[in-house]
């Protein structure tokens, strides 16, 4: 009887075993741009980038240090690529900083105090590749925005929402550097 129960598991987890298989085999391509892969969707050419501090065109001092910082960040974390020196790099991510507005979300009913504000940051990036001197990827008016409560009972700093923000058009900004589909 206990044979019975090991060749039936064994027999169970062959058909399993297969029926993965086959459905890697026939779901999976060599080429993200044929169907599901695990080869990278970043473009294997490029090598190395270089980031330099974005420009900064509204009044928040200090948010294009974050930015840039973040932006690195994620293209180590994210791509295969390099982070290096301008004079070596194969590409170039630049950008700016064109604007932080704040929006009131909510208001306290009692006092009518701002409850809730929100934070819009946009910018305006190119990536450059530095060998041809051909504009890969370009975007104008690209923006996060971030929620915090300035609120005396919770007391969130603007800094909280920045650094949402900032994380955010990171993340969106490396994900844009993906190769052509």
């Amino acid at each position: 009887m206990r044979s019975g129960r090991v060749r039936w598991r064994a027999l169970a987890a062959g058909c399993v075993a297969a029926g993965v298989a086959g459905a890697w085999l026939v779901g999976c391509s060599a080429d993200p741009t044929r169907g599901y892969s695990f080869a990278s969707a970043h473009d294997a050419q490029v090598r190395t980038i270089t980031v330099p501090i974005f420009a900064n065109e509204s009044y928040s001092s200090g948010l294009e240090v974050r930015l840039t910082e973040a932006i690195i960040t994620e293209i180590r974390r994210a791509t295969p690529w390099r982070v290096v020196e301008s004079a070596n790099a194969a590409t170039t991510l630049s950008g700016s900083i064109d604007g932080v507005e704040m929006t009131r979300l909510t208001n306290r009913r009692e006092t009518g105090l701002i409850q809730e504000q929100a934070l819009a940051v946009t910018v305006s990036f190119d990536w450059v590749d530095n060998r041809t001197g051909e504009t890969r990827v370009s975007r104008r008016g690209f923006t996060a925005i971030s929620s915090f409560v300035p609120h005396h009972g919770v007391g969130e700093p603007i800094e909280q929402a920045e650094s949402g923000a900032v994380r955010e058009l990171a993340r969106d900004i490396v994900a844009e550097l993906r190769a052509d589909w």
